[in-house]
């Protein structure tokens, strides 16, 4: 496999790591890059970005990030709050008054932002075509009741908090949500990432693939499990209602929408970045940085039924879990995308680190691909 871009010397075993990746005859693209203080040591990438494996991977290629791009639209949100256009600890209903509805009244964008608010899912079916249907994912959000005491618990919202964040972003912005993140996020730092794709960028857009015949671990198993067994569950409805969110990756109208949970697109260079800006101060005062990066949620999570680690929008590192570590230090925070990709900032290590792959692995938390890129680095520092 010809690998391509450049790296340091000092970085040779993560090329090769890299470079080994492909030895499973299923990988079938993916780029690395990674920046120290700054400056990028790594920026590799090799493969093919298509749908029949006959178009290369280039410098270019961008691709659906999915939960990467939740920590965007944290770190907008935190924006807003620090122009005093948003509180994290003031009702959302201040902003969305329709929120307040079901017992909801009382809500914060902190319990929202940390998983923490109840609405992972929504209860009442909805058709496919509500996905991209904006007003009726907010509207069935707004009359949606807490699957738990808000505050009490936490429960990953895997799609939703693309709708509950991007609302208050495009009520407190007066734009867009992925206009708003873009603009305040993408532009200043000069990353190639969107949320609500172009029609012309459409062409350098990896086509996105599970591999086949490995079953994940132990977290994965369990969740699909219930999720094939128990259609009413919480996970269950999380993941498959409106029952288009696990089928869309690929499809004209899921680019286009701006669902600052899930389908930002980017790549490896554009997580990189966005880590170093967080890194440097460039993004957030550190007062918010700080916000962003403490624990808010620990334990089992009502929805991923594993256990999990966040601040606000981002997820924490677990050092001691398998499944739930980035790989580097145990300060370390960014977030795992469906399927394999990743971006997170190792603060001791002055680390921003992007890996980005179109052969989705089934795992829910941390794909051990990146895991091992995260530990040869390491060792390399």
């Amino acid at each position: 496999m010809q690998i391509q871009g450049h790296f340091e010397l000092q970085f040779e075993a993560v090329r090769e790591a890299f470079a080994a990746l492909f030895d499973d005859s299923q990988e079938r693209g993916a780029a690395l890059c990674v920046q120290i203080g700054g400056e990028t040591v790594l920026d590799l990438w090799a493969g093919t970005a298509d749908k029949d494996a006959s178009q290369a991977w280039h410098t270019d290629t961008i691709l659906n990030l999915f939960s990467c791009t939740k920590p965007f639209a944290a770190v907008t949100a935190l924006q807003l709050v620090a122009e005093g256009k948003l509180e994290l600890d003031a009702p959302v209903a201040r902003y969305w008054p329709e929120f307040a509805a079901a017992g909801k009244q009382d809500v914060t964008l902190r319990q929202l932002l940390s998983h923490r608010a109840g609405l992972p899912a929504v209860r009442e079916p909805l058709p496919p075509e509500a996905l991209y249907q904006w007003s009726t994912m907010t509207a069935a959000l707004a009359a949606e009741t807490p699957w738990w005491q808000p505050g009490s618990a936490h429960g990953y919202a895997a799609i939703t908090y693309g709708w509950l964040i991007g609302e208050l972003l495009r009520r407190a912005d007066g734009r867009g949500p992925g206009e708003s993140i873009v603009a305040r996020v993408a532009k200043p730092l000069g990353l190639d990432f969107h949320v609500g794709l172009a029609d012309e960028e459409f062409h350098r857009v990896a086509h996105i693939a599970r591999g086949k015949g490995n079953t994940g671990d132990e977290a994965a198993k369990r969740l699909l499990a219930v999720t094939m067994r128990e259609p009413l569950a919480l996970s269950t409805r999380a993941f498959t209602n409106p029952p288009s969110i696990l089928t869309s990756t690929n499809k004209p109208e899921w680019r286009r929408m701006q669902q600052p949970a899930a389908n930002g697109h980017g790549n490896a260079r554009s997580l990189a970045g966005f880590y170093s800006g967080l890194l440097d101060g460039s993004l957030l005062e550190s007062e918010l940085l700080g916000e962003l990066t403490r624990e808010h949620s620990l334990g089992q999570d009502l929805t991923l039924l594993t256990q999990t680690r966040f601040g606000l929008g981002c997820m924490l590192d677990q050092p001691h879990l398998a499944n739930a570590t980035f790989g580097l230090g145990p300060r370390a925070f960014g977030h795992p995308g469906a399927g394999g990709s990743v971006g997170f900032a190792d603060p001791e290590r002055d680390v921003a680190f992007g890996f980005v792959t179109n052969t989705l692995g089934p795992y829910i938390l941390m794909d051990p691909r990146a895991q091992k890129l995260a530990r040869v680095l390491g060792s390399c520092l």
